[in-house]
């Protein structure tokens, strides 16, 4: 694939990631800044509210944005790959629907905020993938596969 088309490819995901990304806010929480989630609900119809144990909240909000990323992937022409194991890199790969060679790795990462500020992101290890760009361990694809990579960050108040 020629340079030009790839930075097409690359402009065009990441100006539909960016207004993407901009719009979550809208579904995660109500006009007035609230959670649009409030807790757990089980069989019996007890409800259970949402701790603030950081990885529960994490995996909440991942959930609950996964039903509008699969529509990004839709509206924007890509299939979405979840990585196979936990700690692979990158937790979502795009491959456009009509070339397999059109790859963006996305990674999901969230963090609270701070009286002083904004807690720090982990980003993972920078494991073997960026020393061998090559090579498929720990990784979905070889980290040359990709085209680009991107991260979302959600930043929640508790």
């Amino acid at each position: 694939m020629e340079k030009k088309s790839k930075n097409r490819l690359k402009k065009d995901f990441k100006d539909a990631w960016n207004i993407f990304s901009e719009e979550l806010e809208k579904y995660v929480s109500t006009e007035n800044g609230d959670w649009s989630v409030k807790g757990f609900i089980d069989v019996y119809k007890n409800i259970y509210t949402i701790s603030s144990d950081t990885k529960i909240v994490s995996k909440i909000l991942e959930i609950h944005i996964f039903p509008q990323i699969l529509q990004f992937a839709e509206e924007n022409n890509y299939n979405i790959i979840l990585t196979e194991h936990q700690n692979y890199y990158r937790d979502l790969t795009f491959i456009h629907k009509k070339s397999q060679e059109v790859k963006f790795a996305v990674d999901l990462k969230t963090t609270y905020r701070k009286k002083s500020g904004v807690s720090s992101f982990t980003l993972g290890s920078h494991g073997s993938y960026f020393k061998e760009r090559d090579k498929n361990k720990n990784i979905q694809y070889p980290y040359n596969e990709y085209l680009a990579h991107f991260c979302l960050g959600v930043i929640y108040t508790r």
